[in-house]
This record gives C-alpha cells, structure tokens and sequence, in this order.
C-alpha cells in the first residue's frame, strides 16, 4: 500500500458554524479515532484540521494509501474511515481517519482489477466489472495496491464472486454471494452461438 504524510492542526471540536467558518479558510474540519478506549470501550476521537489543498490528495484518488499523519508536530499511522461529500458541488466536507498499529489488522477496501482475456470475451461477450473494490482485513502491512482476478477462464454468461477468490494474507469480508465480474452477452455473441447451434 502507498503512503502519504498529511499535516493538520488540532482543533476545538464545534458546530456547523464552526465547520463552516474552517471551510472559509481552506480547512476541512477531521476526526481521527485512536487507540486509547473510553469508558464504553469505544475508540477516542480527536479533532483537527487539514487543508483542502492537501487533503484532496488523498481524497480524489482510485489508489489506497497508509497516511502518515502529523498533528502539531506528533505523527501516527492512519487510513481513511470515511469522507462526507457535498451533495451538490461533490467537495470533502469531513474526514474520519482511524488511527492503525503494526499487528492489529483492519479493514480496508482495495481496488480491484481484472488480468486476462476471458473465453467469453474472446467468443463476442463483454467483461463487465461489477464491484470496483473489495473490503478485506489484514495489517496494513499485508494490504497491497489492488487485487488483481484473473478472468481467462471465465466463459459467457460466467461469473467471478467474492467467494470465489482467495489471497494471501487476507481475510476477504465482502459477502461470499456479491458478483465482482461478469462476462454479459453480447448480441453478437448471442447471434454466433444461435448460428453454432443451428448448424450443429
């Protein structure tokens, strides 16, 4: 998995008016959930702020990152928890950060990319990809880019789920039964197998 340093500044944590006034500023208001537990047992949240500019390169991106982030000079390893976007203008209005440690595994979503010419293709079908990412948990160390699925054997009509694939040194969360790729038939290819089966 990339990384990136991030550097924020901590902050009171306020209202909407208080998170307005930040925006004004170029600031996005942001919450990281650490280690340290409180007395329910639920992870401590601590707010701060990072720059749009800077924090847009974390945000508009197909890739995952381990971001180093710095908070008045005291720094720690994190991973997005979730963005809340604009409905209208699509611009970050918040950021959840969770902070993450060596040998406590997480869970992440990773992108997903197909390898190979599939039978189906090569016989007039068209690969679809249904679920651009997988959720998976490990260490952040075990996380990798993407998960490549290779497709050469898939067939038409055939199709590849979350069940149906294994990597090393991840657990695989997503539901067993979600389709990650299929191959759809075209009408070309529906065309070609009426015609094989007529002259058969």
């Amino acid at each position: 998995m990339k990384e990136i340093s991030i550097n924020g500044t901590a902050r009171v944590a306020g209202g909407k008016k208080a998170a307005k006034a930040l925006r004004a500023e170029g600031m996005i208001p942001c919450v990281i959930y650490g280690e340290q537990k409180n007395e329910q047992g639920l992870p401590v949240a601590f707010d701060f702020a990072v720059s749009e500019r800077e924090l847009n390169k974390l945000i508009y991106t197909p890739n995952i990152y381990l971001v180093n982030l710095t908070i008045d000079g005291k720094t720690c390893k994190a991973v997005v928890k979730d963005a809340q976007f604009h409905p209208v203008r699509d611009n970050v209005l918040h950021v959840d950060f969770y902070e993450v440690s060596e040998n406590k595994p997480i869970v992440m979503a990773v992108p997903v990319q197909t390898e190979g010419l599939a039978e189906g293709v090569r016989a007039g079908g068209r690969l679809a990809l249904m679920l651009r990412k997988l959720k998976v948990r490990a260490t952040y160390a075990n996380i990798p880019e993407k998960l490549i699925v290779k497709v050469e054997h898939l067939g038409l009509g055939k199709s590849v789920k979350a069940g149906d694939l294994s990597f090393d040194g991840l657990e695989i969360v997503t539901p067993k039964e979600v389709i990650v790729c299929t191959i759809k038939m075209t009408r070309a290819a529906a065309a070609a197998a009426a015609a094989a089966k007529k002259e058969g």
